[in-house]
């Protein structure tokens, strides 16, 4: 991490799984828990993060906790429920200046919905994280707006590699990105509940099944994490010809997995458009 990185004040309005796994990646990845400023609308989870030396405020106890969150930051991390974004935007607005950086942590909610609420040109980033960020494996997707420095989408890209890949898109392609990366951990999750039913309709004890597939999926996953591995060439590398992985990825090709998999993708893709128009 940079020093101009590591000096960054940060504030996290909302400290829910998502942007949870953020703050907690930026900290494991050496930023001063000391710059940083979380709020929470309760004080039930306050505890364990001023354990991490993190300061935090509480809304139910100052109605003020995000505005004075903002004023004493140079990077805003919005993490409510992507219904409450907007309103959030309205609440801190008068606490922003032009050299803050906004980034929504949201699904959803697109650049023009956020900068309608915001100061004119304020920097603002859209932003889509998947949930293996907890585990320091995820996927973000970020979208400037017009308004962000390519020095600002660079320290905000350095903040989230701490948490995994960093992806720098441009926002019509958020919905593709959504349904691929965001959505994706449940797919694999979904591969592996089916092997273990399917283990179990094998005669495999329940729990010997779900291991299997778990440390299955698990394993492939780290093969992949390989910035040189190719899903192909790691899928041929265990199909020999003629033998039982070629049957059953032959069986999957007929019984038409593939194309299952795009539609089921598309229409991911198509609900991330809905929802946005709903909460636009």
């Amino acid at each position: 991490m940079s020093e101009a990185t590591k000096n960054l004040k940060l504030s996290f309005l909302g400290a829910g799984s998502m942007n949870g796994a953020i703050l907690r990646g930026i900290v494991a990845s050496g930023h001063d828990p000391k710059l940083i400023t979380a709020t929470l609308r309760s004080d039930k989870r306050a505890a364990e993060l001023r354990e991490l030396g993190i300061n935090v405020l509480v809304s139910d106890q100052d109605a003020e906790a995000n505005a004075k969150a903002v004023a004493q930051t140079d990077i805003v991390f919005l993490g409510v429920k992507p219904v409450g974004i907007t309103d959030l935007c309205d609440e801190i607005s008068s606490a922003l200046s032009p050299d803050k950086v906004v980034v929504s942590v949201a699904a959803a909610i697109t650049l023009e919905s956020m900068q309608a609420h915001l100061p004119a040109n304020q920097p603002v980033i859209r932003s889509m994280p998947n949930t293996p960020l907890m585990v320091g494996a995820g996927v973000v997707g970020l979208s400037p707006a017009r308004s962000v420095s390519e020095e600002q989408t660079r320290l905000v890209t350095e903040l989230l590699s701490g948490s995994g890949d960093v992806h720098v898109i441009d926002e019509d392609q958020q919905n593709a990105l959504s349904a691929i990366s965001g959505s994706g951990p449940a797919y694999a999750f979904y591969l592996a509940e089916a092997m273990a039913n399917a283990g179990v309709a094998m005669g495999l004890d329940e729990k010997l099944a779900i291991d299997l597939a778990r440390a299955t999926v698990a394993g492939a996953g780290k093969m992949l994490s390989d910035p040189q591995a190719v899903p192909g060439e790691l899928r041929k590398a265990v199909t020999s010809p003629k033998g039982t992985t070629e049957q059953a990825i032959k069986t999957f090709d007929e019984q038409g997995i593939p194309k299952i998999i795009a539609a089921g993708t598309q229409a991911a893709a198509a609900r991330a458009a809905q929802l946005s128009e709903e909460l636009g």
